[in-house]
């Protein structure tokens, strides 16, 4: 298991390469299409940036697994989004403003079958846990003209 100090200077490298190639990470996410997800820690108060792989959820929503890589718990970021939904994600090279919410049980069943289908990490993480992986979908309110600004500043 990765510790979490690893975790997180991993997730730096990832974000650094995400801004600097206009949303494309090579590596072991060069096929893996990933935005960034901002996000405020329910705890700590603290913004934080978290980079996800995501779905087409329709035409103006995209989805993330709340996989956690299998593990037996929810990831932070999950928890941090039912506390504060609309955030911002960065997506390729545009900063969008969201709208977090958990998949309903007929919206969870299809979009889980087509990332199971098209991601055989996700679901291998699916395979491997015993809770049930929640389904977000991000539904998009509006682009910020390519800019990201800190969770607390006025659109």
């Amino acid at each position: 298991m990765t510790a979490v100090g690893d975790r997180d200077s991993y997730d730096e490298q990832v974000l650094e390469e995400f801004r600097a190639r206009a949303g494309v990470v090579g590596g072991a996410f060069a096929e893996t299409p990933l935005l960034l997800l901002h996000h405020v820690g329910v705890r700590s108060g603290r913004e934080r940036v978290t980079p996800l792989a995501w779905w087409s959820a329709g035409e103006t929503a995209v989805a993330v697994l709340a996989s956690n890589f299998g593990a037996s718990r929810h990831p932070a970021w999950y928890y941090n989004l039912l506390a504060k939904p609309t955030t911002i994600a960065e997506i390729l090279s545009e900063a969008w403003r969201v709208h977090a919410r958990v998949a309903v049980a007929n919206e969870r069943t299809r979009l889980l079958a087509r990332i199971r289908a098209s991601t055989p990490s996700a679901a291998a993480a699916v395979r491997n846990t015993q809770r049930e992986i929640p389904v977000v979908v991000l539904d998009l309110l509006g682009r910020l003209n390519g800019r990201t600004e800190p969770m607390g500043a006025p659109l």
